[in-house]
């Protein structure tokens, strides 16, 4: 049987994620079992000397100790401080009743809304978190994916296990469809027309039983490779989050994303056309051959 280029593409794709993920895993594991972030011996701020900072929306991505990692819908991350002050809050809907819940609720994956307190006089850029307001809605899904409660299907199991990085062989996946969402350079903002093919894709995939993505973010040639390789997890996070947030992707049907910055180009860099082409994101459909193939 030939192999086709795209195939081969996104079996290399998911081999350097694979190499990428077990070595951040062996990583983690240095750190602690359940650490994402680093946050070297800052102490707490005291709340009562601090003033009012922004507020912060986004998908809980990280959390170690007292500190969460939030990205918001245009990729960028902010670390927030939280403590016995920080109320955290579950409302049922609109109109509903809020819950207050202790800061174990705060799970990854969680879109949340965060009130800070910033030091008094604007010195300084760390924020300690007054209040966390989420639905209990989105905390249920994020149970699910963290606890593997009763509804462990085999939908949730493979995509929860890929999201803590244990991604199987890409010859286990059959590529239902690849599109590609392209930037301009050193950017990560969609367009209008982005944006809809996005969800025209998570709502097309929703129709395939037990389809998985895997989003993979891409730049050209253009600048150093630590600015290439920080500008692609960028973009790959910006898509992300807005098939989750905007689209309704459910975030345990989602593969563990990753950055390859010039890697795997579509085209050469040597003409601004190829630079065009290798300037973007791969959503990429995928369903386990052992459901597919029944």
């Amino acid at each position: 049987m030939r192999v086709s280029s795209k195939d081969r593409r996104v079996r290399f794709m998911m081999v350097m994620l694979a190499l990428s993920a077990s070595a951040s895993l062996s990583a983690q594991q240095q750190r602690s079992s359940d650490s994402n972030i680093v946050v070297d011996g800052v102490p707490l701020p005291d709340p009562s000397t601090m003033t009012e900072g922004p507020e912060i929306k986004g998908v809980i991505s990280a959390r170690t100790g007292n500190r969460l990692k939030v990205t918001s819908t245009d990729g960028t991350s902010t670390v927030i401080a939280v403590g016995d002050a920080t109320q955290v809050k579950a409302a049922s809907g609109l109109f509903g009743s809020s819950k207050k819940l202790g800061l174990d609720a705060l799970l990854n994956g969680l879109p949340v809304t965060v009130k800070t307190l910033q030091p008094a006089g604007g010195m300084g850029n760390q924020l300690y978190a007054s209040q966390v307001n989420f639905r209990k809605g989105d905390f249920k899904t994020a149970s699910m994916i963290r606890n593997a409660t009763d509804q462990r299907f085999e939908e949730q199991i493979a995509a929860t296990e890929a999201l803590r990085g244990r991604l199987g062989d890409i010859d286990k996946y059959n590529i239902k469809n690849t599109i590609n969402v392209h930037f301009d350079t050193g950017k990560a903002e969609l367009s209008p027309e982005d944006k809809a093919q996005l969800c025209q894709t998570a709502s097309t995939a929703e129709t395939t039983e037990n389809a998985l993505m895997l989003v993979v973010g891409y730049t050209d040639s253009t600048g150093p490779e630590e600015v290439n390789q920080q500008l692609s997890e960028k973009r790959a996070a910006r898509v992300i989050n807005y098939l989750q947030q905007a689209c309704g992707w459910k975030p345990y049907r989602m593969l563990t994303p990753t950055g390859m910055a010039t890697a795997d180009p579509l085209a050469p860099n040597d003409t601004p056309e190829g630079k065009a082409q290798n300037r973007r994101v791969a959503v990429n459909i995928l369903v386990s051959k052992s459901v597919d193939d029944l």
